[in-house]
């Protein structure tokens, strides 16, 4: 069969192929390298762009104040002092003085009753809420939003609500005492019952909070678990006890440790319905900070920073309890 001479073309080697097609010259593969080292430059400043306002941010609204607040309570400062910048450096001094003050021993024992009871009893009537909201039933929607009002609430709206319904003349709750032939009880007047008040005015705004993230966490539970206990013949405590309590782990912990340094700090709710009294009763740290800084006539703001600081390092230890609490749920 004779073949045209197209197709009769002998096949061109692969080796005069490689030869034949060009090949980029050295400017060429420059340009591109410096076109690819522009790209990466400029993705890098536009990453930048996007992360300035987050960084002005944290150095202008968290390291300035605490590197600020630090040197204050390694300082002497007074008014004048505090106007001209000439106050003298004392170290250790003031946390010294602090330290060895009679109201460090109340302060102390108050912020910590203060926290660990309100965070026990926010967290648990948190989750028993969430567990009974998360089966649905008619009108659930509803009372869940009553629920978030106290949260919703300005804090100087309801420390004073509080401060009126505990009020030992015309308060609501002697009152109610009254009528049930119960003696009336010196709510915020009272050393015995000032923090007692306190904190269950701080248990009420607490509660919308624990019982909106543990509800959250419930939701993210298959579904498909509580059916197969149940088809085991688990009943309702075991099916908490044994899948969601130990599922929501995660979601509790930083539940806990959100509402730790959220009451660490609590001021408001003190200031408004006992101002620390009477005496030290019902002042923590953050209300003693105050009451140095701001609530006497010769205001001592070193040692007030210093107070701050050492909330500081308690909630700093806190954190970093929780981190390696973490790190160890996630290896297990």
């Amino acid at each position: 069969m004779q073949m045209s001479p197209e197709t009769a073309a002998p096949p061109i080697a692969r080796g005069t192929a490689d030869k034949a097609a060009p090949r980029p010259s050295g400017g060429q593969q420059i340009d591109r390298r410096s076109s690819r080292a522009k790209e990466k430059r400029r993705a890098q400043l536009i990453a930048w762009a996007f992360l300035a306002p987050v960084v002005v941010y944290l150095l202008v609204f968290y390291a300035f104040p605490l590197l600020r607040n630090l040197d204050m309570s390694l300082r002497d400062y007074s008014v004048r002092t505090f106007v001209d910048g000439s106050a003298p450096w004392v170290w250790f001094n003031n946390y010294v003085a602090v330290i060895t003050s009679p109201t460090f021993g109340p302060a102390l024992l108050n912020t910590a009753v203060f926290t660990l009871v309100s965070i026990v009893f926010q967290f648990s009537i948190g989750l028993a809420l969430a567990v009974f909201f998360y089966r649905s039933f008619r009108l659930s929607g509803v009372l869940r939003a009553l629920f978030l009002v106290p949260w919703l609430l300005p804090l100087l709206v309801s420390a004073s609500t509080w401060s009126w319904m505990l009020n030992s003349d015309s308060g609501v709750i002697n009152s109610f005492l009254n009528a049930v032939g119960l003696p009336s009880v010196n709510w915020l007047t009272s050393p015995h019952w000032a923090l007692v008040a306190v904190l269950i005015a701080n248990i009420w705004i607490g509660i919308p909070f624990n019982l909106v993230i543990m509800y959250s966490g419930l939701q993210n539970i298959p579904a498909d678990v509580y059916e197969a206990a149940s088809i085991d013949g688990a009943n309702g405590w075991q099916r908490f006890w044994r899948i969601t309590f130990p599922l929501l782990r995660p979601v509790s912990a930083i539940t806990i440790l959100l509402g730790l340094v959220y009451t660490l700090k609590v001021f408001d709710i003190i200031w408004i319905m006992t101002r620390g009294g009477p005496g030290s009763a019902s002042t923590t740290f953050a209300i003693w900070a105050y009451q140095l800084g701001f609530g006497s006539t010769l205001p001592d703001f070193s040692p007030a920073a210093a107070v701050g600081n050492l909330l500081i390092v308690i909630a700093v230890v806190f954190g970093l309890i929780y981190i390696r609490v973490q790190r160890r749920m996630d290896l297990s």
